[in-house]
């Protein structure tokens, strides 16, 4: 199943793809919530509700009939990312072992993690901002895992069970800032507003079977940047999770960044950085594409 949300003049909505386009599945069924969060809370707890949703999209009427009418700005609706608001967008740094190479960094035993605030976030389709305060904008293809199921201190098998599903992302990061400000701001480096893609939808995670056997690549102005697979992964998902709740809990909603591959922008010569007029595609094996502009 392949969800989006979308703003509409009844505020924040949740719609599935159908045959026929996309079905705003509270419309279909008032018993379906219309906030992804809530939906996947209820879709963890109620046994029926895969068979309600699935009802749903097989009965009900289809207000857009694809991606590309939602992102038109004649509609009287706006795609958001997958997750509008989630409570925490978590990410993690050196997770492909060819990229730290790359990079000249030693492969870590431990998850690298940093984060980005809930303002980086922005859909397919929308446009990544360039700060008037860095140079060094670089891209990151990255596959992003959303959480389903509140969860402190998972134990590595059991960690999918806490999994909703998968989109592609984005992380954009000011080089400058993270590299060569004072004690490198990562932080900062990443979390300029817009420096988060997200989507094109959330797949769940009953669409992709094993999500570290997924082919990853991105497209700078259709040219082939990075070109992957997540069986490259230092650490999978189930460690990533682990780890991560042994600190914070996961809440329904949460994002997982799960790295990037070689090729970045910052380590080509001569260095490639994001420019007004570029297009930015990442592409991730049964996730769709997801599709950004620089201004």
């Amino acid at each position: 199943m392949r969800l989006i949300s979308y703003q509409s003049n009844r505020g924040v909505r949740l719609a599935a793809s159908a045959s026929n386009g996309y079905v705003d599945l509270n419309d279909a069924n008032p018993e379906i919530p219309h906030c992804v969060k809530r939906f996947l809370v209820e879709l963890s707890q109620d046994n029926t509700m895969f068979k309600r949703v699935h009802r749903a999209v097989e009965t009900g009427r289809s207000f857009a009939a694809s991606l590309d009418e939602l992102m038109n700005d004649d509609q009287p609706y706006q795609l958001l990312p997958p997750v509008p608001r989630p409570e925490k967008v978590i990410c993690i740094g050196v997770n492909y072992a060819d990229h730290a190479a790359e990079v000249g960094i030693e492969v870590p035993n431990e998850p690298v993690v940093f984060n980005k605030f809930v303002s980086t976030l922005i859909a397919h389709g929308d446009t990544i901002r360039l700060p008037k305060v860095s140079n060094r904008v670089d891209y990151e293809a990255e596959l992003v895992v959303v959480i389903g199921k509140r969860g402190r201190d998972i134990a590595r098998q059991d960690a999918y069970d806490y999994v909703a599903g998968y989109c592609c992302g984005i992380d954009v990061s000011a080089r400058d800032w993270q590299k060569e400000k004072p004690a490198r701001q990562w932080l900062l480096g990443k979390t300029f507003d817009t420096f988060a893609p997200l989507g094109p939808e959330l797949v769940l995670k009953d669409e992709v079977p094993d999500p570290m056997q997924l082919n990853i690549k991105l497209r700078l102005n259709g040219q082939v940047m990075q070109n992957s697979n997540t069986n490259q992964c230092i650490f999978d998902i189930p460690a990533l999770i682990a780890y991560v709740s042994q600190v914070v809990t996961l809440e329904v909603g949460d994002l997982i960044y799960t790295g990037t591959p070689p090729g970045v922008g910052d380590m080509r010569t001569p260095p490639v950085y994001l420019k007004p007029g570029d297009t930015v595609e990442v592409e991730i094996e049964s996730l769709g594409v997801l599709k950004n502009y620089v201004m």
